[in-house]
């Protein structure tokens, strides 16, 4: 594992951030570096802030970490400084950068495979990807399909995360409500779908 996992008092649950999948396409420009302040995006947790960096003993050696505070305050997960983007690390959509993502929503296709484990594997990997334009284009297919023919539970609930996955970033990041989020990606209610 490339991270710590949170066990200081009061954080409340234990977070461990998980090393990111061989291969997994990051956006363009990520930086090597963070900075307090910034807003990034940790998969599978979401948006958070780097608070800082620290310090910590792992088996007798000191390594520096990211501290990514999350929105509810009661979860951190620590990144280790000289590998940020292998543990999944990434900066945050940009306000201009969010149009380009409700493009791919409006219009991305990708090809599923027809057959359910291995669409179930190709879908995994994109949500757990924390690719905003992969995630876009899944949402896409994943609503073409729920009005063509209806979508499986399983792939329902794919639908359902990627939308809450999308929602919270853009909301975070255009300072909205997830609601307000979700009517700019004309999503309608979670409720909505067949």
């Amino acid at each position: 594992m490339n991270a710590v996992p949170d066990r200081s008092v009061g954080a409340g649950p234990n977070v461990t951030v998980k090393r990111g999948r061989k291969g997994a396409t990051a956006l363009k420009d990520s930086p090597k570096s963070f900075k307090s302040g910034d807003q990034v995006v940790l998969p599978p947790y979401g948006v958070g802030i780097v608070s800082g960096t620290t310090t910590k003993t792992v088996a007798g050696a000191d390594l520096k970490y990211y501290e990514v505070q999350f929105p509810n305050g009661t979860s951190r997960a620590y990144v280790p400084v000289h590998a940020p983007l292998e543990a999944g690390l990434r900066p945050a959509l940009t306000s201009e950068e969010v149009q380009s993502v409700l493009e791919r929503l409006a219009h991305g296709r990708i090809t599923l495979p027809k057959q359910w484990a291995a669409r179930h594997r190709k879908v995994t990997d994109i949500l757990t990807s924390g690719d905003p334009y992969q995630i876009a284009t899944l949402a896409s297919e994943l609503r073409r399909w729920d009005l063509e023919r209806g979508l499986p539970d399983l792939d329902r609930q794919a639908y359902r995360r990627a939308l809450r996955l999308l929602a919270g970033e853009i909301s975070a990041v255009l300072d909205i409500t997830a609601q307000e989020a979700r009517q700019m990606m004309d999503a309608g209610d979670e409720d909505e779908l067949n």
